[in-house]
């Protein structure tokens, strides 16, 4: 397996390459390493090329967060404020997208880790369910849900006088996260074969394109909706849709399931049909 990587100047991307149909045990190597000697604050570990280099193509990625402790921590809810305030960027994606990609065996009830600390750990309900409420898909960008996340609970401390502690042993840890990305070799020409394609993509493919996406700036679409805008106005309509669809309190597979359905409505075909097959 050749393996090429090189760190870009002036920029938070630490990227390489390899062929993963070839040796996909080595990319566990390859990812520790990358990693540890990411920039720290790095975002994003790219194993291929991130770019669309043919308007007309859509290449299909895969990734896989990556998690990286912080050393910081809170036992009281004042203190997970306290530390809210200026914690990395990369805690919040984490600790509110973080785990769409960990297995899951029920479906979750409270959305985002701060929300399931509360409830879990520090016992106060009111606040769990408080922080649970909040929609990072709302907010346009992370230091927004920042403030959203203080704001909600500055209002629970208001609420009450009781200072509750979580155990030593269950304190809240602050995590961030860097998102590795794949190559899957898949390349689609027309958006009929999405309809073929998406039914057949991993979960965290979806998250990529889906969810990741809407997070890079500067366009802040999911990658269907920007492809298809290269298309004119012919799928305008399909583009509203995906506009209006809320990723966050579904689990990826019904996500993608969502996305399977819309594609296939709009062309009018079945769900994973031969007729949009990706090559």
């Amino acid at each position: 397996c050749r393996l090429h990587a090189m760190r870009h100047p002036g920029d938070d991307r630490v990227s390489g390459k390899f062929d993963l149909r070839q040796d996909p045990g080595y990319a566990a190597t390859f990812l520790g390493g990358l990693v540890r000697n990411a920039p720290t604050q790095g975002k994003r570990v790219h194993m291929s090329a991130n770019t669309q280099t043919e308007p007309s193509v859509f290449v299909i990625k895969d990734c896989a967060l990556a998690h990286i402790a912080t050393g910081r921590r809170a036992q009281t809810l004042r203190e997970l404020r306290d530390a809210l305030r200026d914690a990395h960027p990369g805690c919040l994606y984490h600790h509110f997208w973080g785990s769409l990609l960990e297995p899951q065996f029920a479906s979750r009830e409270y959305h985002n880790d701060f929300a399931s600390w509360c409830y879990d750990s520090l016992h106060d309900h009111p606040a769990a369910e408080v922080l649970s409420a909040i929609d990072p898909a709302k907010n346009a960008n992370l230091e927004d849900l920042r403030q959203e996340l203080l704001d909600a609970i500055e209002s629970r401390l208001d609420e009450t006088d009781v200072m509750l502690f979580a155990r030593s042993d269950q304190q809240f840890h602050f995590v961030r996260t860097v998102i590795v990305v794949f190559d899957t070799y898949r390349r689609l020409n027309e958006p009929i074969q999405l309809v073929a394609a998406l039914p057949q993509m991993a979960p965290s493919s979806v998250f990529y394109h889906f969810i990741d996406a809407r997070r890079r700036e500067p366009i802040g679409m999911d990658d269907f909706h920007h492809w298809l805008t290269g298309f004119g106005r012919e799928y305008q309509e399909l583009c509203d849709q995906l506009a209006q669809m809320d990723p966050y309190f579904e689990s990826l597979h019904v996500l993608r399931d969502h996305l399977s359905k819309l594609f296939a409505d709009f062309f009018g075909m079945t769900m994973g049909t031969e007729d949009g097959n990706a090559s």
